[in-house]
């Protein structure tokens, strides 16, 4: 009965911003000076595949009453728990005032969708995966090209850059239309 936060900047924050396994493709970081050139790992998901861990992934700027309602579940659970916090970073190359907007964006693009899944609602029947966020609205390019990470690979390799959002915006949709189908799912009886 642990409860655990993980505060996902994408990066390697204590290491000056190396590219980590949560660096998503495209990115520019310390050894990926030309875009990661492999999506991120899903913590998430994988979690989820144990059957028996509170996972939730939240981002305060894009939902504060979501970030709230999971804090409280993972507590109240009999078990292990995960909550990954997306979390903006100086490595992303923003204006750290408007992180918010960041968290906003990240989720509504699909780059971050946010989700609840909770092992003890299989007890009563139903299905343990709640999908808190909307289909995306904006391309995941949309959103990353107005963080530095992103934007630089334009000007030092565009044919790269453009390779890699694409792919990326196509990974994340897959992703999101995902999670829609797991979480529309009946519950296995």
């Amino acid at each position: 009965n642990i409860n655990v936060l993980v505060l996902d900047t994408e990066v390697y924050s204590n290491t000056g911003g190396q590219a980590s396994k949560s660096t998503p493709m495209g990115a520019v970081a310390k050894f990926a000076a030309s875009g990661k050139p492999v999506n991120k790992k899903d913590l998430g998901m994988i979690s989820m595949t144990y059957g028996n861990i509170y996972v939730a992934t939240i981002a305060m700027g894009a939902n504060p009453a979501q970030t709230v309602k999971a804090f409280v579940e993972a507590e109240a659970y009999n078990g292990p728990s995960l909550i990954i916090a997306y979390s903006h970073c100086i490595a992303h190359g923003i204006n750290m005032t408007t992180g918010f907007v960041a968290q906003k964006e990240a989720v509504i693009s699909g780059h971050f969708p946010l989700f609840r899944y909770n092992p003890e609602l299989t007890k009563q029947g139903k299905n343990p995966l709640i999908l808190d966020s909307k289909a995306p609205t904006m391309k995941f390019s949309e959103h990353a090209l107005k963080e530095n990470r992103f934007k630089i690979l334009t000007k030092t390799d565009p044919e790269n850059s453009k390779k890699l959002l694409a792919q990326a915006d196509a990974l994340f949709a897959a992703k999101y239309n995902l999670l829609e189908k797991l979480a529309a799912m009946e519950p296995c009886k």
